[in-house]
């Protein structure tokens, strides 16, 4: 029997945001300390010449993918939407240098369907993203699931 296992690695980052239009104090800009867990699916390697051998996948190569697809573009940045940069370009200007202009509200909702877009075809064969999990603060995230979407 070949036992499909998860396995999850989590990464943080830093991140500020603005919600264009939102009716809270989110429509100012405001950072947080953003938890991502990744959690991918497959059968552990089973080759006893393989230094992989009993791995679904080396966590250390989830890192560099979620590094360079996620991390690279969102950590230490301001994520904005496109709508917010059109009505503020004069605020925003040259102080930020690491802004991200997004088609959409950079929810933590979107944000984690955004990643999963990143990363669902980054693995290897026979390793699949299963679910992520944004944490936008210690006790407020939102999920995305494979099987849901």
């Amino acid at each position: 029997m070949n036992p499909i296992i998860r396995i999850t690695k989590e990464f943080t980052f830093e991140m500020a945001h603005v919600l264009d239009r939102y009716d809270g104090p989110c429509s100012n800009i405001h950072g947080h300390s953003y938890r991502l867990c990744v959690t991918v699916s497959g059968i552990p390697i089973n080759d006893k010449g393989s230094p992989k051998e009993g791995m679904v996948m080396d966590f250390s190569d989830i890192k560099k993918i979620v590094t360079e697809k996620i991390l690279n573009i969102f950590d230490h940045s301001i994520a904005v939407s496109k709508g917010y940069i059109k009505d503020n370009m004069s605020l925003m200007g040259k102080a930020l240098k690491n802004m991200v202009v997004l088609d959409y509200q950079p929810t933590c909702e979107n944000l984690v369907t955004d990643f999963a877009s990143r990363l669902k075809n980054s693995f290897p064969d026979g390793v699949s993203l299963h679910s992520l999990r944004l944490y936008e603060t210690p006790i407020s995230f939102a999920e995305w699931f494979a099987s849901d979407n």
